[in-house]
């Protein structure tokens, strides 16, 4: 079981900035716990997003020497992709495709159709520069502005984007719309049909609503799962406050409850949740 951890998404969407030296050391502890990745930041416009305005300082001061974390960049171009791709410390590339044109214009400023070719460049530069490519599927199990969705849809998405030589993508609940039984019926589907890809769950949800997606998409065979500590973030889409990021904590204690071998720091973890929840509070 992957474990995640995505404090970029729990962060990306405050007003009040983040001091840099302040996120380097939350990170560089983050880096020690054992999680298989970091989602730490993101190439993107500073205009869009002023809190990641920051992630090439970011990544200067993060150190790798001691840990096995990978890191991972989102970007929402090929500008963005040529940057992230240049920094050897980052592993990983990570795109926001959505099954919804309306959410596609407005996360990357790109329809559907734009938002294609843009990743046929991002994947030729991952490819010459060693990075692996992961595509969100965002509003992967519905949309709340009635753009055409189906199973079928996100499958027809799948197949025409793993022909850029794409080999992982995570399904998003972007705004808390799915039920364990879709949860279920799609994972079930893909990683039957597309053995060779890795599909991972990227699950926005209410508090209580948490352990039965989960179990939804383990069931089906998903074993790589995006969080956040505390549940922190979330889409600013979702218009529901409740609506955050998958707790870390929760995806860990149900890995451990599977009997899986996660491998983490829990008492540096124990620290790590002090520490974002004080810098959480101050903005």
């Amino acid at each position: 079981m992957k474990l995640i951890e995505c404090p970029r998404d729990a962060w990306q969407g405050l007003n009040a900035f983040i001091a840099t030296k302040d996120k380097i050391d939350y990170l560089n502890r983050l880096l020690q716990v054992g999680f298989d990745t970091l989602d730490f930041g993101s190439f993107v416009s500073p205009k869009a997003m002023p809190q990641v305005s920051d992630t090439a300082l970011v990544v200067e001061g993060l150190d790798l020497a001691k840990s096995n974390t990978r890191l991972l960049a989102i970007v929402a171009n090929a500008r963005g992709a040529a940057q992230a791709c240049s920094i050897e410390k980052i592993h990983a590339i990570g795109y926001p495709f959505s099954i919804s044109d309306t959410f596609q214009i407005r996360n990357t400023n790109a329809s559907m159709e734009q938002s294609v070719v843009r990743l046929k460049e991002i994947s030729t530069l991952c490819m010459e520069h060693g990075k692996e490519l992961v595509v969100y599927i965002s509003m992967g199990f519905g949309n709340p502005y009635g753009d055409p969705w189906s199973p079928t849809i996100v499958g027809e998405w799948v197949q025409k984007l793993s022909g850029f030589n794409i080999r992982t993508f995570s399904l998003s609940d972007t705004v808390g719309l799915a039920q364990p039984d879709a949860i279920a019926a799609l994972f079930t589907e893909l990683i039957g049909t597309y053995p060779e890809i890795e599909f991972g769950a990227h699950f926005h949800t209410k508090p209580e609503e948490w352990k039965p997606k989960v179990t939804a998409a383990y069931q089906a065979g998903c074993r790589r799962f995006d969080g956040a500590l505390l549940g922190y973030g979330g889409c600013p889409m979702a218009q529901d406050d409740l609506v955050g990021n998958m707790p870390t904590e929760r995806l860990i204690q149900f890995g451990q409850d599977e009997g899986e071998l996660l491998n983490l720091d829990l008492d540096l973890l124990e620290t790590c949740k002090a520490q974002f929840s004080t810098l959480m509070q101050g903005v």
